[in-house]
């Protein structure tokens, strides 16, 4: 797909540039955070305890970027196991 294609893409309303944000709390452990990054995201162990140190040290991040719907069954997922997710567009 290159760059045309998704300029029009989002003049029809699909855009591929929504944000799956974690946002840091003081009731989910490090662990936890980890295990649902990698059972709801698909990300590799390393990944997700990078997102977790990330979350923990700045409040936050991003964790996943895409269509918007596929990121949505993600934040239930998530949001399902306790964390605290938005998504951004």
């Amino acid at each position: 797909m290159n760059k045309e294609d998704v300029l029009e893409l989002e003049d029809i309303g699909i855009n591929f540039s929504s944000k799956l944000i974690v946002h840091n709390d003081e009731v989910n452990t490090f662990e936890w955070v980890i295990e649902c990054l990698v059972d709801i995201c698909s990300h590799s162990p390393q990944q997700a305890e990078q997102c977790a140190m990330i979350i923990h040290n700045k409040g936050k991040s991003i964790v996943k970027s895409g269509d918007f719907d596929d990121l949505r069954v993600m934040k239930h997922g998530l949001t399902d196991r306790g964390l605290s997710v938005t998504i951004e567009e």
